[in-house]
């Protein structure tokens, strides 16, 4: 290991290189003279792309003599490419001019906070979104944003993987594709793995942390996620890109377009599969999914159609892997075995696995689903100061998931015992699927007024319906009892209609104070199957109106030097099981958040070293968010015997986070973020089953800490050129001890973890048919941390002493994925 960190630190090291001069400018809005900050400025063919400061300023140093072709792009304006000779230092400054070149984008835009909100974003491109992307799954190339926390059933990255960001798991936090909702409408999560290889098709994504800025959906409570796909190319093109791993991984893509015709007209796609094994043992996966887009470019109008599909086949992997498995040892395990009367088979799957152990063992113990979405755009500039956006959408969503289940109770099933001579056969082994079969379909749209560079005004919204169906189906039986061939044992419909408004306004006090207001009013009807005090199915429905005001502030110190505020309100519906699980009496009230942030950032030159320029970035943020009735599981009962949530009176979250770098030219670049936290409930119950009385014992906590919420999360990494188109990166993330619930535990934690991994990217420009030539090599877990990232704990008393169980999921040790990438 010592001779390897040795290796890994030479190749970092800076080598001599070749190149003499420097490549510098700025770039500025056509219509009102205003500097661009972030805007993307990329050498094409050479692997290299920066964003403009603060300050509108961009820079390369460290050039050799000869032909460049360098691309500017920013959201909502024309892309401009130019061929550049460099034999001297050279500028070139851009003068980007507004268009409707990118359908969909005022609606992109309006959902998205910029320099003058006042609140908290990240912003990942193009470039670092190729550079990142190897097949695994959105979550992953969002990683080394601040806060952010990861996991993956299958252990590999591939299949069913989930995000956290400042602790809030994916049903708390929002995320739209070109302005449109993408959450699901009753669970409010997103499930990444029926969209596999859509990092593929998309331009850029930004992370709002915090309540953020009004959008579409489901409200944002501790986070947003906004991805736009890919904007229209000029040129035609056809690319693939090419996986293999470890576990036998397979990523294969293809992806065309056809440029501009005549000016006008362009049309985009992308074919995908992945394949994997998965690092948890049977944690396969089969994905394959498409993306096309269709447009007409208008000088003041344009139109463009959108749709994308992925189909999945994942076998389950969540149940976990006991806590004697990854964190124990034998003892541990007996111990385990012993007190589940675990034998057979199942004794020899728990034997044989180690740390990989999958409790499935069916053959088909999978889930299917298909998910196609369709989007059409529509956008209209009336003049220079006043545009117009509107997209209608729907999603099409369909599957099951397959389970073997061992003597379960044909009454369960809604079926009379089976009756063999005196015998009465009350149980049976059993094959069911549990289907869900949904449409979801709305409009979305956003005005934006911008008469100066001091007034940005939008008024914006969206209205979605939901018709979900739930059901089930025996498809076979050792007894069959009176079921008949299709039969469904439950049948559960809901429809769900989602409307909201909101208006923004961003306004120059001066030329270095800015205030910013944001109001939105939402509306949420459900109408649901749920149960009465007798068991018995019933209609119910539930409405809310809520109104969610924001405002901020940015106060200007020097063009490179920015402090901002803002406060803002969020409120959100319960989720599905917190309904259908309950009765109007003990239904759970809805959430309210309160969320301040406050913070500096800044983007400033530190001189030149040789003939490169050292540069720095520094963004520091705190944030306070208090909860109002917060949902968490107690393990209470409620009155239809429910394990549901409980609203919690007060609770918060509060800490700081550093994300800063330093970047030496284009050559070598160091950055890192880091975020600690504080997350505290006030005053929490926890009810155990007891097995010996039929009762609940209660115990109260004064205060504790908020389950899978570390205090400490960094993520930091070094990158650089160590030869002409070779670039390597080693990246390291540190996640501190997490509690798998709300009692603050020591028994029921996640340990702390450490991760490294080692990326290579190596690219070659041609002048031919083929383009560029690029070879990719990603090792993750370089020091073979066995640890995992997620997991769930339950507890309950039997003959006279409280047994706890832990389980996790286990992550990959130490692997690999090559890729290899083709541009004609």
């Amino acid at each position: 290991m010592k001779n390897f960190l040795v290796a890994m630190a030479v190749m970092l090291l800076p080598l001599p290189l070749l190149a003499q001069f420097k490549l510098s400018g700025r770039v500025t809005d056509a219509a009102k003279g205003e500097v661009l900050s972030g805007a993307n400025v990329v050498l094409e063919n050479q692997g290299t792309g920066v964003a403009t400061g603060s300050n509108g300023y961009y820079e390369f140093l460290s050039l050799s003599p000869g032909n460049y072709t360098l691309r500017v792009s920013y959201l909502g304006y024309a892309q401009e490419q130019r061929q550049i000779v460099i034999s001297a230092d050279t500028r070139q400054d851009f003068v980007l001019g507004q268009n409707s070149l990118h359908a969909g984008e005022v609606v992109v835009s309006a959902t998205r906070a910029n320099e003058k909100t006042g609140t908290t974003f990240t912003n990942v491109s193009r470039e670092q979104i190729e550079d990142r992307n190897f097949g695994q799954d959105l979550p992953y190339l969002l990683e080394q944003s601040p806060s952010v926390v990861v996991n993956s059933d299958a252990g590999a990255g591939v299949g069913y993987t989930g995000i956290r960001i400042r602790g809030s798991d994916i049903t708390r936090i929002n995320v739209t594709v070109n302005g449109i909702p993408v959450n699901d409408a009753e669970s409010h999560g997103v499930f990444f793995v029926n969209m596999p290889d859509f990092a593929s098709s998309v331009q850029d994504i930004q992370v709002q942390r915090g309540v953020g800025t009004s959008t579409n959906g489901a409200g944002a409570f501790g986070a947003s996620i906004n991805i736009q796909t890919q904007e229209v190319r000029r040129e035609a093109y056809a690319e693939t890109d090419n996986t293999y791993g470890s576990f036998n991984t397979w990523r294969n893509n293809v992806r065309f377009g056809t440029g501009l015709i005549n000016g006008k007209f362009a049309f985009d796609g992308r074919l995908s599969r992945i394949v994997s094994d998965g690092y948890v043992d049977r944690g396969s996966s089969n994905l394959k999914s498409f993306y096309f887009s269709g447009g007409y470019y208008g000088d003041k109008t344009s139109v463009k159609f959108v749709t994308f599909s992925g189909q999945e086949k994942t076998y389950q992997a969540w149940y976990g892997t006991p806590e004697a498995l990854v964190y124990g040892n034998a003892y541990d395990l007996q111990a385990y075995i012993d007190r589940n009367y675990i034998t057979g088979t199942d004794l020899e799957n728990l034997l044989s696995s180690g740390r990989r152990y999958n409790y499935y063992t069916y053959d088909n113990e999978t889930d299917n689903y298909q998910q196609d979405h369709y989007q059409l755009h529509l956008s209209h500039d009336f003049s220079s100061v006043l545009s117009f956006s509107g997209a209608l959408h729907y999603t099409y969503g369909r599957g099951y998931y397959e389970q073997f289940r061992a003597d379960d109770d044909l009454a369960d099933y809604g079926l009379a015992d089976v009756v063999i001579g005196d015998e009465a056969i009350t149980s049976t082994d059993l094959v069911r699927r549990r289907w869900l079969d949904n449409d979801f379909y709305g409009a979305t749209y956003a005005l934006q007024y911008n008469p100066s560079n001091r007034l940005n005004a939008t008024l914006g919204g969206a209205w979605n319906k939901y018709d979900g169906s739930h059901y089930g189906e025996i498809i076979w039986a050792r007894f069959a009892s009176n079921s008949n061939i299709r039969d469904r044992y439950y049948d559960n419909d809901a429809q769900k209609t989602d409307f909201n408004i909101f208006a923004k306004l961003n306004y120059s006090l001066t030329d270095k104070l800015n205030v910013f207001g944001d109001l939105q009013l939402r509306t949420v009807g459900y109408s649901f199957l749920g149960f009465d005090n007798d068991l018995d199915n019933i209609t119910q429905d539930v409405n809310y109106t809520f109104w969610n005001p924001k405002a901020g502030v940015t106060y200007n110190l020097q063009p490179e030097h920015q402090l901002y505020a803002s406060y803002g309100t969020g409120n959100r519906e319960p989720v599905r099981d917190d309904f259908t699980e309950s009765t109007p009496s003990s239904r759970p009230e809805h959430e309210t958040l309160r969320n301040l942030e406050a913070g500096y950032r800044s983007t400033i030159g530190l001189g030149d070293v040789g003939n490169k320029r050292l540069a720095a970035e520094l963004a520091l943020n705190y944030f306070y968010m208090d909860y109002k009735n917060q949902l968490v599981l107690t393990g209470q009962i409620n009155d239809v015997g429910g394990y549901t949530r409980t609203n919690i009176d007060n609770s918060d979250r509060q800490g700081v986070e550093l994300a800063g770098g330093l970047s030496l030219g284009t050559f070598a670049s160091l950055t890192t973020n880091i975020a600690y936290t504080q997350n505290k409930i006030d005053g929490f119950n926890e009810f155990v089953d007891d097995y010996d009385t039929g009762d609940q014992v209660l115990n109260f906590y004064n205060e504790s800490t908020i389950a899978f919420s570390p205090d400490w999360v960094t993520t930091s990494k070094l990158e650089a050129e160590v030869l002409k188109g070779l670039r390597a990166a080693f990246i390291f993330k540190t996640v501190s001890k997490q509690y798998l619930d709300n009692t603050e535990n020591e028994s029921r934690i996640i340990p702390a973890y450490q991760v490294g991994d080692l990326r290579f990217r190596y690219s070659v420009g041609f002048k031919n048919v083929l383009k560029e030539l690029e070879l990719g090599l990603l090792i993750n877990n370089v020091f073979n941390e066995k640890y995992a990232a997620n997991g769930y704990t339950f507890s309950y008393i039997a003959g006279g002493s409280q047994t706890t169980e832990n389980f996790y999921y286990p992550q990959a040790t130490r692997n690999f994925l090559l890729s290899l990438g083709l541009k004609f």
